[in-house]
């Protein structure tokens, strides 16, 4: 399970894992939505399409791992898709933000969470406002809830910062490679990391 702030690499760590970069054995998991395709998106590869009243179904008996409303639509995971992967013999990689995550692990008994921090505030910063889309107000909005996001980095089992991607990509092949280690947590220099990255972002 990838998580972190909008602007640190995850999703680019993601694609290249999936395309066998580092250690092959990964599948993604595919998010369902109520809201309707956009153009150029197929049904099972960017998102799994379905009614209101089936994804409610879903998440009514059970078989959501996580879920959440965006901007009036809905959004989630089916559980099935963890019983794809172990049929497939390849790790769910999951793409996620951290109240999706929390919910994950109210789910889910054993799952390795890794957080993806970048080497400064400043990558994040450039990043948002390389996307060229946000309003200034949408990026104050959006550099408060990476601040928020990194506070919630000693949650998971390990940090990997993507400085360059490649060693980040490395690093979390790895990583998964050496499996879940019960009751580890982030050291404390780790965080001191990320209490830097924060402070930099305050700064901002």
């Amino acid at each position: 399970m990838l998580s972190g702030p909008s602007g640190a690499g995850k999703t680019t760590i993601r694609d290249r894992l999936l395309a066998g970069a580092g250690s092959p054995g990964f599948v993604f998991s595919v998010s369902m939505t109520t809201r309707a395709p956009r153009a150029g998106e197929r049904d099972g590869v960017d998102y799994r399409f379905v009614s209101r009243s089936r994804f409610e179904a879903l998440v009514d008996s059970g078989a959501m791992l996580e879920y959440a409303t965006v901007h009036g639509e809905r959004y989630g995971t089916p559980s099935d898709n963890l019983g794809r992967a172990r049929e497939a013999g390849a790790h769910l990689l999951l793409d996620i933000d951290v109240q999706g995550a929390r919910q994950v692990w109210q789910t889910v008994a054993e799952v390795l969470s890794i957080f993806i921090v970048p080497p400064t505030g400043e990558r994040i910063a450039r990043q948002l406002r390389g996307r060229g889309s946000e309003s200034a107000e949408q990026l104050r909005r959006r550099l408060g809830n990476a601040r928020s996001e990194l506070e919630a980095a000693a949650e998971f089992d390990r940090l990997v910062v993507n400085d360059r991607i490649e060693d980040a990509v490395d690093e979390v092949s790895a990583v998964v490679a050496e499996g879940l280690v019960p009751g580890r947590r982030l050291g404390a220099a780790e965080w001191r990391y990320v209490r830097r990255i924060i402070g930099e972002l305050v700064a901002l």
